[in-house]
C-alpha cells in the first residue's frame, strides 16, 4: 500500500505538506514529486503509466492555475488519482477547481476543495481502508477523536 503524491511546482509544496503529514499519521507510505503536465508531459505520461508498477494504489495530484495535472495523469493510469485545486493568483482556486472537477466522462478525478491536500490524504486513507481492518480501525479512530475534541470544546 503506497500513495504518490505530486504536484505542478515547488509552490505547491506548502500546501501539499499537509498530506505528507496526515498519510504519516496513519503510517501509510509515500512517494513526493515535483512533475508538471504542461512543462514536462513525457515525463508525467510515464511517471503515471508506470505506477501500478512501482507498488502506488493512489496518486493525489495537486495544482493551481490551469490544473490539467490530476486530469493527465489519470488519463494514463486507472489507478484513483484525487485532484487538489490550489489557490493561485489570478483567479483564486476557481479555475483550478473547475478545471480538476470537470474531468470528461471515462476519465475521473477525485476532487476536494480548495487547498485540501488533508482531506485527500484522509480519502486516499478512506479508499486504503477498504481492505485493510487495521487501517479502517485507526481512521475510525481518527474519527472519534475528532468528534470528542468537538464535544469538549468550550467557548
Amino acid at each position: 500500500m503506497k500513495v504518490s503524491i505530486i504536484m505542478g511546482s515547488t509552490s505547491d509544496l506548502e500546501i501539499m505538506s499537509a498530506a505528507f503529514a496526515t498519510l504519516e499519521q496513519f503510517g501509510i507510505p509515500y512517494e513526493k514529486k515535483v512533475i508538471s503536465a504542461h512543462r514536462a508531459p513525457a515525463l508525467l505520461a510515464e511517471y503515471a503509466s508506470t505506477a501500478r508498477d512501482r507498488g502506488i494504489d493512489i496518486i493525489i495530484a495537486g495544482a493551481g492555475g490551469a490544473a490539467h495535472l490530476p486530469g493527465v495523469t489519470a488519463a494514463y493510469t486507472t489507478i484513483p488519482v484525487i485532484g487538489v485545486p490550489i489557490t493561485g493568483k489570478a483567479f483564486g482556486a476557481m479555475d483550478a477547481l473547475l478545471s480538476i472537477v470537470q474531468m470528461p466522462s471515462g476519465i475521473p478525478v477525485a476532487t476536494v476543495g480548495a487547498n485540501g491536500a488533508k482531506n485527500a490524504a484522509l480519502l486516499a486513507v478512506s479508499i486504503l481502508s477498504i481492505s485493510n481492518p487495521e487501517l479502517q480501525a485507526r481512521l475510525q479512530e481518527f474519527r472519534q477523536k475528532q468528534t470528542e475534541a468537538i464535544m469538549n470544546t468550550e467557548i
